[in-house]
């Protein structure tokens, strides 16, 4: 256990999620452990108590995060309810918490995985091992900073000849200067091998270094995101809450026929993957979740739509980034499933954008393309971005 709490704690540094050396991480096995001492715990420690829990994460946000955090804690009290896709499929909302109490944690903890603590953290819990604790912790960064950006561009775009709120424009300032100086963008896709591939073993490497990559890239967060590739009619493809940067053994040979059973735990967008392997003739799929091409997805300019508030599950009109088309879609094989919309609209595309989820790409025979497609998709998304902001402040 003790190498679990230190693992996620160093995981946590590496994501940019909090500053080396400053998240909390217990895990409790025969005995209680954390990954370091800190007068915290004992509050933290009360929590883990209170609650039916083996392992908990608690640190203050690096920045933007804690920036943008505290601002939405503040505007939003008791509970904070972004739109993305990971909000609604996994933390439903995000609550805040008045003190930095056990007791009012519990009662929080009892109803959700995260809570937020101003002037303190955010605490998030896990039932099985550390790792749901981080997976947790990052999403609520995740959803956080996406909710910031599109509210901010929403506002301008509803306020006609109305100049924003002054405090939030600084704020806005500041944080959009963070964001560029200390999440920055690659603009050079990695080294990766070089399909097409011989054998099941060079798959599975291959995989492995691009999903390794896409975290590294900051193309993903948490758990979330999968990889595939097509092999002698095999489609290996990661399982189901595997980490894109921990592949090894994670990953599961599903033939196109049908005659395996690995399907069971292999990515829940298993049958997506089918359907764009069937309708692109592509080998490689690559998913990731870019904030900017997630935060892009969500603007929509169609002020009397009669799905207003649907988006994610039905679309009227069609819509394009650059030269990605952006589709709505649900997790999984529903009938507002992503396998009924994204595999069509990749048909003679690089790329496609899930509504408020993430971007899909594809390439012939390895990541190569697919890669180098996810990071000039983010870029064009990002300084889509600015640049809509930018044209909406000159108005004013």
């Amino acid at each position: 256990m003790q190498e679990l709490v230190d693992k996620y704690a160093d995981k946590l540094g590496h994501a940019k999620l909090v500053e080396p050396g400053q998240a909390l991480v217990s895990g409790l096995d025969a005995q209680l452990v954390w990954n370091r001492d800190d007068p915290a715990c004992d509050v933290l420690e009360e929590v883990m108590a209170g609650l039916n829990i083996n392992s908990l994460v608690f640190a203050r946000p690096a920045e933007p995060y804690w920036t943008i955090i505290e601002h939405l804690a503040a505007r939003h009290y008791p509970t904070i309810e972004p739109q993305d896709c990971e909000t609604r499929t996994f933390l439903h909302d995000l609550p805040v918490a008045c003190n930095f109490t056990a007791q009012e944690m519990i009662s929080i903890l009892k109803q959700r995985k995260s809570c937020i603590v101003p002037g303190h953290g955010i605490t998030a819990s896990g039932t099985v091992s550390p790792e749901q604790g981080f997976v947790t912790f990052s999403s609520v960064c995740f959803a956080s900073f996406v909710k910031f950006f599109f509210d901010f561009l929403s506002t301008l775009s509803n306020t006609g000849q109305q100049q924003p709120d002054a405090g939030l424009h600084d704020l806005f300032l500041r944080v959009a200067h963070m964001t560029q100086d200390l999440l920055p963008l690659p603009e050079t896709p990695p080294d990766l091998a070089s399909g097409p591939f011989d054998t099941p073993d060079q798959v599975r490497t291959a995989m492995i270094q691009a999903g390794r990559y896409t975290v590294e890239y900051g193309l993903v967060d948490s758990y979330f995101g999968n990889i595939s590739c097509l092999h002698n009619n095999i489609l290996y493809i990661s399982q189901t809450g595997s980490s894109l940067d921990e592949l090894a053994g994670c990953i599961d040979p599903c033939p196109l026929d049908g005659s395996s059973s690995a399907g069971l735990t292999a990515s829940s967008e298993l049958s997506a993957h089918l359907g764009v392997i069937r309708s692109t003739g592509k080998q490689t799929i690559l998913h990731g979740h870019p904030k900017f091409a997630v935060i892009q997805s969500m603007v929509c300019h169609e002020k009397d739509c009669e799905n207003r508030g649907q988006c994610h599950l039905v679309c009227s009109h069609d819509r394009i980034l650059g030269d990605i088309p952006v589709v709505p879609g649900e997790v999984g094989t529903g009938p507002y499933g992503l396998c009924h919309t994204l595999p069509p609209a990749m048909a003679g595309r690089r790329g496609v954008i899930v509504h408020g989820h993430g971007l899909f790409t594809v390439g012939e025979t390895d990541y190569t393309d697919a890669f180098a497609s996810l990071l000039d998709v983010e870029a064009d998304c990002r300084k889509s971005y600015f640049d809509q902001v930018h044209a909406l402040l000159a108005k004013l």
